[in-house]
């Protein structure tokens, strides 16, 4: 297998604490290599310098593709002068998977103000800027757990703006984009798919609101006519029990919190952040920085172990996985 690459994420935060706990977990199985500074690992961590990522496969001590970020870490104190070296590790990780070096990207938390303090970072996150590096407009957030997968239509606005936010278009790519990564790096041959409402009720007919009616519905109408096999517009609050999800591949709902409370309310540690829509597998852990236990040992790896877990699946189902 190619080994899959580690960006370090923010260094004041909990990332290099959970690489190295999946490492430990899961090197037998999954080779992978960190970009990153090595003095920001955990102290006593038994770590070895790789000149390339194939030099990762088979490794005796945690690999690290090293640069220097000029400072040390401070755990839950993040310092902007390590900015540029965080979105180094990002673009270099991309380029490594590009290249056929790595066979998938798996992201570190970062601290998005410190990015912006400490490099004038213009995006709103990773979605956004691997985006940018892979030159694609359109891109999806999937959350993913093995008991259900979401995707959010709208992801980090204010609720207020969610209405006017959706659109046909937008929709039906979001819906696409899914289908087809269902398919490509799921390995679900006859995607399922379950659409929400955005009002309480699916709308109840237009007395509840007319997005349903004038917009929802129309659009899911259209891909169904091309083909796919799509359920909705449905009403929120009974997608989620076990019965509901035996019933679809993947939900869309139409905005952050609807999607992420169901499957965080199921699986917390085991979350996964999933990109699709991009030429390469990217999956990330389900949490932030966590700066309040940053260096306390008490960070828990789980989501971290099941993103490389998932970036592994991942590349194998894309064909990826060997040179």
């Amino acid at each position: 297998m190619r080994p899959i690459a580690l960006s370090c994420g923010e260094p004041a935060g909990i990332g290099p604490e959970i690489a190295v706990a999946a490492w430990n977990v899961l090197n037998d199985d999954i080779p992978m290599v960190w970009l990153g500074d090595p003095s920001h690992l955990p102290k006593g961590t038994d770590w070895q310098a790789v000149n390339d990522p194939s030099e990762a496969v088979g490794a005796k001590a945690f690999p690290v593709l090293p640069r220097d970020f000029g400072a040390p870490r401070v755990p839950g104190h993040p310092d902007p002068t390590h900015a540029q070296g965080v979105i180094d590790a990002i673009s270099d990780a991309v380029s490594l998977v590009q290249d056929g070096a790595c066979s998938a990207l798996c992201t570190a938390p970062i601290h998005k103000q410190a990015l912006i303090d400490g490099a004038g970072f213009a995006y709103p996150g990773h979605t956004e800027y691997l985006a940018a590096l892979a030159c694609r407009d359109h891109v999806v957030m999937m959350l993913a757990c093995d008991m259900l997968r979401v995707v959010p239509a709208t992801i980090h606005i204010p609720l207020a703006d969610v209405p006017s936010q959706l659109s046909a278009a937008s929709l039906t790519d979001t819906i696409l984009v899914t289908h087809a990564a269902l398919i490509r790096d799921f390995g679900v041959k006859t995607p399922r798919l379950a659409v929400a409402g955005l009002n309480p009720h699916a709308g109840e007919g237009g007395k509840m609101g007319h997005e349903e009616i004038d917009l929802i519905t129309p659009t899911l109408d259209a891909l169904r006519a091309e083909g796919l096999d799509i359920a909705g517009p449905l009403s929120a609050d009974t997608m989620f029990h076990p019965a509901a999800r035996a019933r679809y591949d993947a939900a869309i709902c139409m905005y952050h919190d609807q999607a992420l409370i169901p499957i965080k309310t199921l699986d917390f540690s085991g979350g996964v952040n999933v990109t699709l829509g991009l030429p390469f597998v990217r999956t990330s852990p389900d949490h932030g920085t966590a700066f309040d236990i940053a260096g306390t040992g008490a960070a828990d790896a789980t989501s971290m172990i099941a993103a490389i877990r998932m970036a592994a699946q991942m590349a194998t189902s894309r064909g990826q996985d060997t040179p």
